[in-house]
């Protein structure tokens, strides 16, 4: 069973995550973060990608026992839902940022039937907004979305609100919290630059979290 420490860990020793709060990154949105996640950098590490492979099959068949197959996001969620499949010997598909505009002009790769039950793998949940419009494109194709696997979550106000109005349920196996916990154990960040990056995860439209190291 792997733990959330090795998780963390593995994700820390990698650099997939980045914690900076002294010199924030810029999203494209323009907002000042503290934190930067680049989970594509799991594929190029193959024991870390073990690692993370196998907790996130685990979690589906712990929460998801009736799953009959996974579908990735396009498309940092495709490898993993690739590798995932593997594991528990299910069948796998993909959804396209956009609808192909030539031939059968689909949005959903793979052979997947109406009321088939489907867990959803994302690489990271930051609002959730573009992952759960690959909900609703399964949903509008009557695929029954149990729900959403992510490798990482921010665990931010807006993502939790806009998933319990879409009704779709998700799990993590790493979030913030215990992230910023393990790096600060480890002595990756002090204790104030941990209450920055809390500070940001609760506010992130607010530059007020860069002075609330103290």
């Amino acid at each position: 069973m792997i733990n959330k420490e090795q998780i963390a860990n593995e994700l820390l020793k990698i650099k997939a995550v980045f914690l900076r709060p002294d010199e924030p990154f810029t999203w494209a949105s323009g907002i000042k973060s503290p934190i930067y996640c680049d989970n594509r950098l799991i594929i190029s590490h193959p024991t870390t990608r073990e690692i993370i492979e196998i907790a996130l099959s685990e979690l589906i068949e712990k929460k998801f026992s009736k799953v009959a197959a996974v579908v990735g996001t396009s498309t940092a969620g495709i490898p993993h839902a690739a590798y995932v499949s593997t594991i528990l010997n299910l069948p796998m598909a993909y959804v396209r940022g956009k609808s192909k505009d030539h031939g059968r002009q689909n949005n959903i790769e793979g052979d997947l039937q109406e009321g088939m039950k489907v867990v959803v793998i994302e690489d990271l949940l930051s609002t959730g907004k573009s992952c759960l419009e690959c909900v609703e494109i399964l949903r509008a194709q009557n695929i029954e979305v149990l729900g959403v696997v992510s490798i990482f979550t921010y665990h931010m106000k807006l993502c939790d609100q806009n998933f319990q109005k879409a009704k779709c349920v998700k799990h993590s196996i790493m979030d913030l919290d215990t992230l910023l916990e393990i790096a600060y154990k480890s002595e990756t960040i002090t204790a104030g630059e941990r209450k920055q990056i809390l500070c940001f995860r609760d506010d992130p439209t607010n530059d007020k979290w860069m002075n609330s190291k103290i």
